[in-house]
């Protein structure tokens, strides 16, 4: 997209600019004409936002940039895509919900990306594009390449804590990201002055940042004004926060019946139509052959797409994660081999994977400087510099960051102090990096890893000591790994740090001094495999993380009472391995489960169902949880040890159902 060549001068390189800027307007008005023309004949399925009459911040904002610069943009991206260099014809199949549409008909309006092209994504979550440019960013500064970031949103984003939090970031870290609110001025609904008390020239000076304002609805201007703001980006200047006013002529989505504002009020703004302001300055006979030029070139994108076929019902699947390479089950471990901690396995994984690949790098609040609440990664930002990274506390900066990263091509590891504080970025877990391979048909790639930890046992409280593996189970393209033993934490981050799909590892804090034998450095734990770590024939019991200890315990306990008992680590809670699962079930006959988790709509109780469901011609008793019950966990001791089950409480519903 950049036209070097047409930045400076006069006369005709002036005029030559101007038309083209003026044909990519063109295309955006056109293309968004005609949406809405086929979204009101029902061949356009699904929510449809038009940002007519803003297109010349789309276009004069993506003038100066190159295809290794990105930008990420809102559920009203159209222009800002079709500017970026999109063809019309790709996206007008992706709105009709067609296989051959930018992402295979996965998406849809509010959802159109194409990476290799730099375009991160439009976003059908407010605010959601900011962090995830500060990842794009940040994968840009560490490549010191001199690629530079837009992120587009709306006056309405700025009410978002995501704003806040990916400008603070990008801040803090210098990163080289422009920040482009297009003021249309209406949230929705709702006017401006409703919505926000201070301007963003103020928010600005709050973070530190260079504020600029420009007329959006002039091409030359916004493109002048950015090309500066570029140049200087590229050569090492920090975020600028740039409020380009516009107005937008449609209502917040097709179909809106507008009450919230007068006729009037809309035309007026359309005596500044962008497409008119650069008209007056072309020749109209070049202005027309460029109407009917892209006339002809959206016609044509709309018969393409109406000739398309939509995606095949046995390609439903398709696109949820990569394909994992095979990673064979390693040989058990030597007898007599060094003995480690599970926070060294953290460490040394961690450490392991930063020397191996230059595009990991590791971010998160005080796992620099501070190397970690807990001390697990001291000493790795003095052995990497700038690839281990403090972070403001700020989640959702931290995981949208890795969301960016990710797509940008590098492999992040951010961590999450707490498990529990997963609730404050859920939707950068739940919304962006689950959902974004499939909703660009696999377009966007995601190989990161959030690092946690959880443990109750200690009087952490409710706000400290949660295992919420079942929620984020529940979401179809995470991958949700929770390990018993530090030989397993070692194998299983490493596998993590190198898969494409994104993965949360959960560790347990009541098991960084658990010792075990030091496993080779080339350790690996295949993903989505779980492992029988006892043999035996009479029941078998489900675990996974610190509770296998505690199963493992209870099992041989009961082998002296002539109880075999078979012990399934799960390793991996989703993908789920059901094999294993219902192989031991069909030797047994007898199902127990025990976890860390509150009882009720767990992952005991998805392996319930399955039992139920797949092995129920094996069952000879009761599938059985041992789990706390659905209360929050407790602070005084007396009642925390009543309500986290133990080795004994497993024994006892052991020796129940084995009696069965």
């Amino acid at each position: 997209m950049t036209q070097a060549s047409h930045h400076t001068g006069t006369g005709s390189a002036q005029t030559d600019r101007l038309l083209e800027m003026y044909r990519r307007m063109r295309r955006i008005r056109r293309f968004e004409e005609r949406a809405s023309d086929l979204y009101r004949a029902t061949e356009i399925p699904g929510f449809l936002h038009l940002s007519i009459g803003q297109e010349a911040s789309a276009v004069g904002a993506c003038w100066p940039l190159g295809p290794r610069d990105g930008i990420t943009s809102t559920h009203r991206g159209h222009g800002h895509v079709l500017a970026k260099g999109l063809d019309s014809a790709s996206m007008m199949a992706e709105l009709m919900g067609k296989e051959a549409g930018t992402c295979h008909g996965r998406g849809g309006s509010m959802h159109i990306a194409d990476p290799g092209l730099g375009i991160y994504g439009a976003n059908g979550i407010v605010g959601a594009g900011l962090p995830i440019a500060a990842g794009v960013a940040t994968a840009a500064k560490l490549r010191a390449a001199g690629d530079v970031v837009v992120a587009f949103f709306g006056d309405g984003a700025v009410a978002q804590g995501m704003f806040h939090e990916a400008v603070n970031l990008a801040a803090v870290w210098d990163l080289p990201v422009v920040f482009l609110c297009e003021n249309n001025h209406y949230s929705e609904f709702s006017p401006e002055a409703e919505q926000h008390r201070a301007p963003l020239s103020a928010r600005a000076a709050g973070y530190g940042v260079e504020y600029q304002h420009v007329d959006g609805n002039d091409v030359l201007a916004v493109a002048q004004t950015m090309t500066g703001i570029v140049a200087r980006l590229r050569a090492g200047g920090g975020p600028v926060l740039l409020e380009a006013e516009t107005y937008r002529w449609h209502g917040h989505y097709e179909g809106d019946p507008e009450r919230y504002r007068p006729a009037e009020e809309v035309a007026a703004a359309k005596e500044r139509d962008p497409l008119l302001v650069a008209r007056r300055q072309l020749d109209a006979a070049a202005a027309d052959a460029v109407d009917e030029e892209i006339d002809k070139e959206i016609e044509a994108a709309v018969d393409w797409a109406r000739s398309l076929p939509e995606p095949a019902p046995e390609t439903l699947h398709d696109h949820v994660s990569a394909p994992r390479l095979p990673v064979p089950e390693p040989a058990p471990l030597p007898a007599g081999a060094e003995i480690f901690r599970s926070m060294d396995a953290v460490r040394l994984a961690l450490e392991h994977e930063l020397a191996a690949d230059p595009a990991v790098f590791v971010a998160g609040i005080d796992v620099g400087a501070g190397g970690n609440v807990f001390g697990l990664t001291r000493g790795l930002a003095q052995a990497f510099p700038g690839r281990v990274r403090d972070t403001p506390i700020s989640e959702s900066a931290v995981v949208g960051t890795a969301v960016g990263a990710a797509m940008a091509g590098m492999k992040p590891v951010v961590e999450i102090m707490y498990m529990d504080f997963i609730g404050v970025c859920l939707d950068m877990l739940l919304n962006q990096a689950a959902k974004l391979r499939f909703m660009t048909g696999g377009r966007a790639s995601m190989p990161l890893v959030v690092r946690t930890q959880f443990g109750a046992g200690r009087s952490s409280g409710s706000q400290h000591s949660q295992s919420l593996e079942a929620i984020l189970a529940h979401i179809p393209g995470l991958t949700v790994v929770m390990p018993s033993d530090p030989a397993d934490t070692y194998g299983l981050l490493r596998a993590a740090i190198q898969d494409p799909n994104p993965v949360v590892f959960v560790e347990n804090r009541l098991q960084y001094g658990l010792k075990g034998p030091r496993p080779p450095a080339d350790h690996l734990i295949p993903l989505g495999r779980a492992k029988v770590v006892r043999e035996g024939t009479d029941v078998t019991l489900v675990s996974w993380s610190r509770m296998v200890q505690d199963a493992l315990a209870a099992a041989e306990s009961l082998a002296g009472e002539g109880i075999s008992v078979e012990v399934i680590d799960l390793r991996t809670i989703a993908p789920l391995d059901r094999e294993t699962v219902l192989a031991s079930l069909a030797k047994t006959n007898r199902l127990v489960i025990a976890h860390e988790a509150v009882r009720d709509f767990g992952v005991g109780a998805e392996l319930a169902a399955l039992a139920v469901d797949e092995g129920f011609w094996h069952l000879d008793a009761p599938v059985t949880r041992v789990a706390p019950p659905p209360v929050p966990a407790p602070y005084t001791p007396s009642l925390e040890r009543v309500w986290l089950p133990s080795r004994d409480t497993i024994a006892q519903t052991l020796r129940r159902i084995a009696a069965v």
